[in-house]
C-alpha cells in the first residue's frame, strides 16, 4: 500500500485510539461519586485513592517511553490497548479503600502507557503529513470521554454496579481494538537508537511546556475527579444531574480541540492559550462564586474551552522540536514523555491537595486552584511566541 494511502488508514487508527481511550477514563470519572458513597470515603481519602492512579501514572511513563522509542509507537499502542480494556473492569470490583487504590494504581500504568504510545504515533504522523492532526486526535479523545460521562450517568442512574458497568465499556472496546491494530504505521517508521545508561537532560523549554501541561492536568484532574462531587454533595443534584459538569466541560473541551489547530495555525499558539486560559480561570471562578448546580455547570462549560488545547499544542510542539531543534538529541517518544513526566506530576498532587482542601475549607472554593493556574497558563502564553 502506498505511503499516500497508509497516512489516512493509521490516522483512523489514532483517532479510535484516542476515543477508546477517552472513553474508557470518563466511564470511571463519572461513577467516581458512587464508589465514594458505596465506600463510605471522605474527600481526603478519595483523594489519595485518586493519588494511586496518578502514581501508576508516573510510573509507567519512563519505561514505556524508553520502549516506545526503541520497539516503535504503532508496536507498542497495539499491545498497550488491549491491556487497558483487561484491567479496568476489576476497578469495578473494589471493595474498600485499599483495594481501591491499588486497582487504579494498575489502571493508571495501563492508561499513561497507552496514552504516551498514541501521543506519539500521532506526532510521527503529523511529522509524516507535515501538518497538524494533534488537536483533532484530542478532541476525539474528548468525544469519547463525553460518550462515556453521559452513559456513565445513565449507568449510575440506572443503580448499574460499576464492575458491570466498566466490563461493558471494556468489551465493547475490545472489539474495536481486535480491528484498529491494523491500522497503524509500521513500527519502523519511529524507532530510536536508545543510548543504555545515558541521562539525557531536558531541554529548557521542554521543561517549560511541562510546568504549563503540570498546570493544565491538575485542572483536568480537578474536573474529571470532583466536579460529580460537587454537584451532589454541595448542591444536591441528582445522580445524571451530578454528572453535568463533566459532561459540559467534556462537550467544551471536544469543540475546542476540533478548531485548534486551525485556530493555532491562523492565530499562534501563544494568543491562543492567553485568551483561552482568561476565560477558563474567570469563567470558573465566576460560576463557584455565583454557585448553584448551574453555576458550576457554567463553570465547567467554560474551564473546558480553556484546557481543551493545552496539551495538544504541548504535544504538537514537542515533537516538532524533537525532529527539527533537538535531533539527534532526544526522539519524539522522549519528548511527549518528557513532558508527560512534568505534566502528569499535576494528576499527584492534584487529588489529594484538593481532597485535603476540601475538607479544610469547603470543595466548593477548593476549585479556585484550577481557575487560578487557567490564569497561570494564559500569563504564561507569551512564552511560545516564538514557537
Amino acid at each position: 500500500m502506498s505511503q499516500a494511502n497508509l497516512l489516512p488508514r493509521a490516522r483512523l487508527g489514532v483517532t479510535l485510539s484516542f476515543f477508546t481511550h477517552g472513553l474508557i477514563s470518563a466511564s470511571f470519572f463519572a461513577r467516581i461519586p458512587d464508589f465514594k458513597s458505596r465506600l463510605e470515603l471522605s474527600n481526603t481519602v478519595l483523594g489519595f485513592c485518586l493519588l494511586a492512579a496518578s502514581v501508576g501514572v508516573l510510573v509507567a511513563l519512563g519505561p514505556v517511553g524508553k520502549l516506545t522509542a526503541i520497539r516503535g509507537s504503532s508496536a507498542v499502542l497495539a499491545k498497550t490497548s488491549y491491556v487497558l480494556v483487561l484491567v479496568t473492569p476489576f476497578v469495578g470490583l473494589s471493595f474498600n479503600a485499599p483495594s481501591l487504590a491499588f486497582t487504579l494504581f494498575i489502571m493508571g500504568i495501563a492508561i499513561a502507557s497507552q496514552d504516551v504510545a498514541m501521543n506519539t504515533h500521532g506526532v510521527t504522523l503529523e511529522q509524516k503529513a507535515q501538518a497538524r492532526f494533534m488537536g483533532r486526535f484530542h478532541a476525539f479523545w474528548s468525544v469519547g470521554g463525553l460518550t462515556g460521562a453521559v452513559s456513565g450517568g445513565l449507568f449510575s442512574q440506572f443503580e448499574v454496579s460499576e464492575f458491570l458497568h466498566l466490563l461493558i465499556i471494556c468489551l465493547l472496546v475490545s472489539v474495536n481494538v481486535y480491528f484498529n491494530n491494523e491500522r497503524f504505521l509500521e513500527a519502523d517508521v519511529d524507532k530510536h537508537v536508545y543510548e543504555e545508561g545515558v541521562k539525557k537532560k531536558r531541554p529548557r523549554i521542554i521543561v517549560v511546556m511541562g510546568l504549563l501541561g503540570l498546570a493544565g492536568s491538575i485542572g483536568e484532574g480537578s474536573a474529571g475527579d470532583w466536579g460529580g462531587v460537587l454537584a451532589r454533595e454541595t448542591f444536591g443534584a441528582s445522580q445524571f444531574v451530578g454528572t453535568l459538569p463533566f459532561i459540559a466541560y467534556s462537550f467544551t473541551m471536544v469543540v475546542g480541540r476540533f478548531f485548534g489547530d486551525q485556530l493555532a495555525t491562523k492565530f499562534g499558539a501563544s494568543r491562543i492559550l492567553r485568551v483561552g486560559g482568561l476565560l477558563g480561570g474567570a469563567g470558573l471562578a465566576g460560576g463557584l462564586i455565583v454557585g448553584g448546580t448551574g453555576g458550576v455547570i457554567v463553570g465547567w462549560f467554560l474551564f473546558g474551552l480553556a484546557l481543551s488545547t493545552v496539551i495538544p499544542l504541548l504535544f504538537s510542539a514537542a515533537g516538532a522540536m524533537a525532529n527539527k531543534r533537538f535531533q539527534g538529541t532526544i526522539s519524539p517518544a522522549e519528548a511527549v514523555t518528557m513532558i508527560s513526566g512534568i505534566s502528569y506530576f499535576g494528576f499527584i498532587v492534584g487529588p489529594p491537595l484538593m481532597g485535603f482542601l476540601a475538607d479544610v475549607m469547603t470543595l466548593r472554593w477548593a476549585m479556585l486552584v484550577p481557575a487560578f493556574l487557567a490564569l497561570v497558563i494564559s500569563a504564561s502564553s507569551r512564552l511560545f511566541k516564538s514557537e
